[in-house]
């Protein structure tokens, strides 16, 4: 079993998850309400949910070691081991989406300079904007799933971890 400082590397690694996925939903959020902060925030959005994704088969991996060193079968880490299983798809297709947002907002944004623009003064940029925010609002959406699914696995694993203990 992988540990740091002594500590199994499971309740370390988790944080990372924990942290960074529900903080890049909440970017995304706020990049798909404001898609002019999408030019300041987006790449640094894209980043944090990159790190959280990777972080997901880490913990993972960290979580299957923690529990072949426990002693027995454990119903509750079962059922929190079911649940984080499901995560790694969402959280994919979250960053997936994050990143077409970000960087089609990005292309779509550079298409839109007034340098660009045709001697009428108007750009056919409109379509291709629209569907840069219409991915960005879905790609909040999933975010918030995700941002869910992270609380849902971590009240299993927490669950697992605490009951019966203070009281």
């Amino acid at each position: 079993m992988f540990t740091i400082n002594g500590i199994p590397a499971h309740p370390l690694v988790i944080h990372a998850v924990v942290v960074l996925l529900p903080l890049a939903a909440l970017g995304a959020v706020l990049i798909a309400v404001r898609p002019r902060w999408r030019r300041a925030f987006g790449v640094p959005v894209l980043l944090v949910a990159l790190v959280g994704v990777a972080a997901v088969p880490l913990a993972t991996q960290t979580g299957e070691q923690l529990q072949r060193a426990l002693p027995g079968p454990n119903p509750l880490i079962e059922i929190h081991e079911g649940r984080a299983d499901m995560l790694l798809p969402w959280a994919v297709a979250f960053l997936v989406l994050l990143a077409v947002a970000v960087i089609g907002g990005i292309v779509a944004d550079r298409r839109a300079r007034p340098t660009d623009a045709p001697a009428g003064g108007t750009t056919t940029t409109r379509s291709p904007a629209r569907v840069v925010t219409a991915v960005g609002v879905l790609a909040a959406l999933l975010g918030l799933v995700v941002a869910g699914l992270v609380v849902w696995i971590g009240e299993a694993g927490a669950t697992a971890v605490w009951q019966g203990v203070g009281g």
